[in-house]
């Protein structure tokens, strides 16, 4: 996987940083690194930050729905953070809700919600 995307483990929760020069094969490569960390670590729960990304597509937002996919299909809830005002408008006017994504202010936030099991 290259600097695109870091994966980290911090107290029984997987770390995704998504930088913004993520592409087709990192996004394969990380999908399928978190899925075998999450099993093999046994996290609680996932947070994704994307406080890098200035701006978001349709293939960003479809990244975050597949990321938050697997952290719904291994039982590990999935929060996103650092998300910028402009980068939620232009995931609102394209139409992606993500629904299975819980936002969170920022990595504290998300980490103590997890905690408690929210």
């Amino acid at each position: 996987m290259s600097q695109a995307a870091g994966l980290f483990l911090v107290d029984e929760i997987m770390l995704v940083a998504i930088d913004e020069n993520i592409d087709d094969g990192d996004i394969v490569a990380l999908q399928d690194r978190l899925a075998e960390e999450v099993h093999a670590n046994d996290a609680q729960g996932i947070v994704i930050d994307i406080s890098a990304l200035e701006i978001v597509d349709t293939f960003v937002g479809r990244i975050i729905a597949q990321l938050a996919g697997i952290g719904v299909l291994l039982d590990a809830p999935t929060y996103l953070v650092g998300m910028r005002p402009a980068v939620a408008m232009t995931l609102v006017e394209l139409g992606m809700t993500l629904p299975s994504v819980r936002t969170a202010r920022n990595l504290q936030h998300a980490v103590s919600r997890l905690r408690s099991g929210r």
